[in-house]
């Protein structure tokens, strides 16, 4: 059965619009449906297509579009998949737990909940799964700042690379986007200001490509 079959099967049992994303033979159909009827679509795809295997579900920050939260199911019977997304505003990303339809995902619910800080409403256990409980913030939000030497600093007493000979330390610059640890961590407003060769490294500029000379050389 070619995916452009199935998203035709897939359009008629649930109501909905379906495309179908390049791929060739790995290609699935998907559907983004209403946040209000996420359950009872899923719930039709598995009854009307004998989607009973519960594959994955995870979410994609969008920006300003918000949350799309993404299911995959997939048939074990004739052997296709479809993918199933509702998109939620980032304000008030909720969207109703799917543990009724298919008891686990339960899992992934909970670790979309903790990485994008989706509301699964109706959760049985909606607690965290991966990240300990004093984390703040969610992780694979597109504002989520990666700064893992702010939060914790290097465990060694030199940087990667430095000598045992006591020779003076390299001039040490922040990658880019990490912020100043006196300006966002637990440090925040506790440092004296950041020396001028410790502040974010520039982006290299771009080399300019040697000029061949009259006699075939080059500068």
């Amino acid at each position: 059965m070619t995916a452009e079959e199935v998203g035709a099967r897939l359009a008629e049992a649930i109501g909905a619009d379906v495309s179908v994303s390049a791929g060739g033979s790995f290609a699935r159909p998907c559907a983004t449906v209403p946040v209000a009827s996420w359950v009872d679509t899923v719930r039709t795809a598995r009854d009307a297509l004998d989607l009973q295997y519960f594959d994955w579900l995870s979410g994609v920050d969008e920006g300003d579009e918000g949350f799309a939260v993404v299911v995959h199911l997939w048939s074990l019977t004739e052997r296709f998949g479809v993918l199933l997304r509702t998109v939620v505003p980032r304000e008030t990303p909720t969207v109703p737990t799917l543990t009724g339809v298919f008891p686990g995902a339960s899992w992934p619910e909970r670790e979309t909940a903790e990485m994008f800080g989706v509301e699964f409403t109706g959760h049985p256990n909606p607690g965290k799964l991966l990240l300990p409980d004093e984390f703040e913030g969610h992780p694979l939000r597109k504002e989520f700042v990666l700064a893992a030497r702010v939060a914790k600093a290097w465990p060694g007493a030199k940087e990667p690379g430095e000598s045992d000979t006591g020779a003076p330390s390299r001039r040490r610059a922040r990658p880019p986007g990490v912020p100043d640890p006196n300006e966002w961590g637990p440090d925040k407003g506790k440092l004296p200001p950041e020396p001028a060769g410790r502040r974010e490294r520039p982006a290299r500029a771009a080399r300019r490509p040697r000029e061949e000379k009259p006699d075939g050389g080059s500068e």
